[in-house]
């Protein structure tokens, strides 16, 4: 019999097929609302207050309470796996150096490679000295089993960048001239096997001071340790143009979008977008600086994770390094957030290792 042998039959199945449709539509509609990530919170137009910062008269801005604090610990009489100590760069600038030595070193003749790291804190928050990166480089001394030199390097907006990148390169032409002068450097620090690292903002930090110095043919000869490689943990990198990691995860605590912009906004030179150099390193003459890394033989490792994020900004950097011919591992992991390194032991151990 046909299927739509009477009117009453024809009417039963249409209305049966638009319900169906109806049902579907609905159905797939909800799906697509339960997936899809909730729209960015609205943004503080002053990036100031988006950030919870006082801006004085003067141009300096007040940051509210300061973060715990630790200081150095360079008495070998104490017990800890890992001595540190304070040494200035430049007093008129207000840097200096936290040099971590495991203790097992002083009993032993061979030197140690030699870690130079910057913080994080996206360029404006946080210190060498904050609780969170001094157990940090304590743990990656005792893990790795490597001199450190944490750097304090100089904030925005009062200084806004390149001036952390200044004081990086300027501490490491202060380790090559201070070596002889102190016994940690002289005796346990092999100046010849000298890492860059750092961490979401210092990432960005030891990536763009790494450019100076391969513009300029680091070695010896300029000055400065003999640098080998970066260590580039979950570095901070931007860009005008929003990727998908960050659409998805626009609301995420950890870094969300409208802190991510306030951030940048007050760190850049003033009038500089986020396709700038010191944010963007795969537009404009990026690529081609990124050629120079791969003449000087460098070996780079970048981490993520999926949770962060700029991940996707950290994959695209990878890409572009491994299609210039640099020596690069990509480290991507599931999950976590951004600076999960920074507040979960664990996960910095699996780092270190």
């Amino acid at each position: 019999m046909p299927l739509f042998s009477s009117p009453s039959s024809k009417c039963f199945w249409i209305t049966l097929i638009v319900f169906s449709l109806s049902y579907y539509l609905l159905i797939a509609k909800s799906t697509t609302l339960q997936t899809s990530p909730p729209p960015p919170k609205p943004c503080n137009k002053n990036p100031y207050k988006q950030l919870n910062l006082v801006l004085n008269k003067n141009g300096s801005v007040r940051r509210g309470p300061v973060p715990p604090e630790s200081p150095p610990a360079p008495d070998p009489n104490l017990p800890t796996k890992v001595l540190s100590k304070d040494l200035p760069i430049n007093k008129s600038k207000g840097t200096w150096a936290r040099i971590y030595l495991p203790r097992e070193t002083l009993d032993q003749n061979s030197k140690l490679p030699l870690l130079v790291f910057f913080h994080g804190g996206g360029f404006i928050f946080l210190s060498a000295s904050s609780t969170i990166f001094h157990e940090f480089c304590f743990n990656m001394a005792n893990d790795v089993v490597a001199v450190v030199a944490s750097i304090e390097y100089r904030l925005a907006p009062e200084h806004r960048l390149p001036a952390a990148y200044e004081d990086a390169v300027e501490a490491l032409h202060w380790i090559k001239t201070n070596q002889e002068e102190d016994d940690w450097l002289r005796y346990y620090a092999d100046l010849s096997n000298v890492f860059l690292v750092g961490s979401s903002a210092g990432g960005n930090i030891a990536y763009n001071a790494g450019l100076r110095l391969v513009a300029t043919g680091s070695g010896y000869d300029l000055g400065i340790p003999k640098i080998q490689g970066l260590i580039l943990i979950q570095p901070y990198f931007g860009g005008t143009q929003m990727t998908g990691s960050e659409m998805r995860l626009a609301n995420e605590p950890h870094l969300s979008l409208c802190n991510n912009y306030a951030l940048w906004e007050l760190s850049l030179p003033v009038g500089a977008d986020r396709d700038h150099e010191y944010c963007n390193p795969t537009v404009g003459d990026g690529p081609k600086k990124i050629e120079m890394i791969r003449r000087l033989g460098w070996r780079v490792l970048v981490t993520g994770c999926g949770g962060d994020p700029l991940v996707d900004r950290q994959m695209e950097l990878v890409k572009v390094m491994e299609m210039k011919g640099v020596k690069v591992v990509g480290h991507f992991r599931a999950g976590d957030y951004h600076g999960v390194q920074d507040t979960d032991p664990f996960k910095a151990k699996q780092l270190y290792e």
